[in-house]
């Protein structure tokens, strides 16, 4: 793949896509892990002359998918998990219409799309209010309790013959760590108030007044991880958030706590938080995030001790995964009609 020439588009094979019954109109269906994305969507209500390939392996290496994309004149992809930056938006000359799931997708350069002509549209959150928002909020709480109570080390020794070898970490009269008090974290504020904890909250530009609608006590930074049992990471990634959480908050956090995060691994210094995982300087982690997805084998983030992992779920469950895949399909219907919607990039 060459980033620094862009191939002849095949007008022929996709300008008339909106009209023409008599080009087949070929549709990539991305990273569909759970082989769950023909149950979800309803591909049936699209014309005759569409054919839909689904990939349910993870391509990483730029040049295998472009090789493999190349023939596709409609790309679905689900979230981050595949990028679509310039060089490989540039490569697929045939490409017209890019779908992410979600009404945003960092790994799409939206503005070369729009230059090369390829409509970017999204999704919402679709059938249940707010239902990406809760099921991230439920996981953060799974990893919570799973964390504390050591309940995936228990499970493993029941089933090899083994009996209680561990001492939970009581939550109720514990200090809760919102860092983040978006949708989500106000909804884990809430439930950590019912599990009897004082809830603490910080993002830059939180005000006492919000922090106390969720709940929570408006704190610095400083504080919310000197004083926090358990702290749980909520806020987008971006250049301010990068790097957010490293050694000192790492270090005033402290040997008995446990750090959480369901939102995007770079926002945590990874090899940081490994080194305080490996000396014994925090007291556990739960992990859905990585800054490098799917994880290698060879990950150490494998081998990190008092750990829950999960790989990247926090918004996988069956009414979201429904909502995504039914406006998938609706959008990919629109755009042959010509009636494209949720239309991402455009001018």
């Amino acid at each position: 793949m060459r980033a620094d020439s862009t191939p002849d588009r095949d007008v022929s094979a996709v300008e008339d896509l909106t009209a023409s019954a008599d080009t087949t109109v070929r549709i990539a269906v991305l990273d569909d892990y759970q082989h769950v994305a023909r149950e979800f969507g309803d591909w049936h209500t699209l014309p005759a002359n569409t054919e839909v390939t689904v990939f349910d392996e993870h391509i990483a290496d730029p040049a295998e998918l472009v090789r493999g994309l190349e023939p596709f004149h409609v790309i679905a992809a689900m979230r981050e998990r595949t990028a679509f930056p310039s060089e490989v938006l540039r490569a697929l000359p045939n490409l017209k219409l890019l779908v992410t799931t979600g009404m945003g997708n960092a790994a799409i350069d939206t503005a070369a799309a729009a230059e090369l002509g390829v409509t970017v549209c999204g999704t919402g959150n679709g059938m249940r209010a707010g239902a990406d928002w809760s099921t991230t909020s439920e996981l953060t709480w799974g990893l919570i309790l799973a964390v504390a109570r050591a309940i995936p080390r228990e499970d493993r020794a029941v089933r090899t013959g083994g009996w209680q070898h561990t001492v939970g970490k009581d939550l109720a009269g514990g200090t809760l760590g919102v860092l983040g008090l978006g949708r989500v974290g106000a909804q884990v504020a809430t439930v950590g108030r019912a599990f009897g904890m004082e809830v603490l909250a910080f993002s830059e530009n939180l005000t006492a007044e919000r922090a106390r609608q969720a709940g929570a006590r408006a704190v610095d930074k400083r504080e919310l991880f000197a004083a926090s049992d358990v702290v749980t990471v909520h806020t987008k990634l971006g250049e301010r958030t990068r790097g957010l959480v490293g050694r000192a908050e790492l270090d005033l956090l402290g040997p008995d706590s446990i750090l959480i995060n369901t939102s995007r691994g770079p926002i945590v210094d990874e090899r940081e938080l490994l080194a305080a995982l490996h000396e014994g300087r925090i007291g556990g982690a739960g992990i859905d995030v990585f800054e490098r997805e799917p994880l290698p084998e060879d990950d150490p983030w494998r081998h990190a001790p008092r750990t829950v992992l999960t790989p990247h779920i926090g918004y996988v469950s069956e009414n979201t995964y429904r909502a995504f895949f039914t406006e998938t399909v609706e959008d990919i219907r629109q755009f042959l009609a010509g009636t494209p919607v949720r239309v991402l990039n455009a001018d």
